[in-house]
């Protein structure tokens, strides 16, 4: 969680005497999400004054996930701030160089793998013998066959599919 928070406060910035009572429900919703207050690689202010009655100030600040090893520290870059009075935070994130494997099993819509599913799934419903659901064991176990029909079913129609870069995005 990044941006522009608007809320000085002596806890990221040396320079500011005060605390804002504002940080305990910044910090607080930051918690709740399970981040914490990410310091900078390079300190300073993140906001310059854009006139001499005003100081620079940190107000812009980064709350990363301090379990997530993917996340490194955030980096302060005055330099590329422009006609901006922000400096860009910008914050290296690991990416893994294996290969994650995103599949899927679906089955196409109006095809003949659908018109299967329906049918066998229908067929295979109607002659379940639900006429001795007379104890919670028995009604276990029809729920359990259901449950196996669906199951089998889907995986005698369904295709495995991978996504790629080349995927559709729809």
């Amino acid at each position: 969680m990044t941006g522009d928070f608007n809320i000085r406060d002596n806890n990221w910035d040396p320079n500011y005497p005060h605390h804002s009572v504002h940080t305990e429900d910044l910090f607080t919703l930051a918690k709740s999400l399970g981040l914490g207050l990410s310091p900078p690689i390079n300190s300073g202010p993140t906001r310059f004054a854009d006139n001499l009655c005003d100081t620079n100030s940190v107000i812009d600040l980064a709350f990363i996930n301090p379990n997530n090893s993917g996340f490194g520290q955030h980096s302060l870059y005055p330099e590329l701030r422009r006609p901006s009075d922000h400096v860009p935070l910008i914050i290296e994130v690991s990416i893994n160089k294996t290969n994650i494997d995103n599949s899927f099993w679906s089955i196409s819509k109006d095809s003949e793998e659908e018109k299967n599913f329906i049918k066998a799934i229908t067929d295979n419903t109607l002659a379940l013998d639900t006429s001795n659901i007379t104890s919670k064991e028995n009604l276990e176990a029809i729920v359990q066959r259901l449950a196996s029909i669906f199951n089998e079913t889907w995986y005698s129609q369904a295709k495995k599919k991978r996504i790629t870069k080349h995927s559709k995005e729809w």
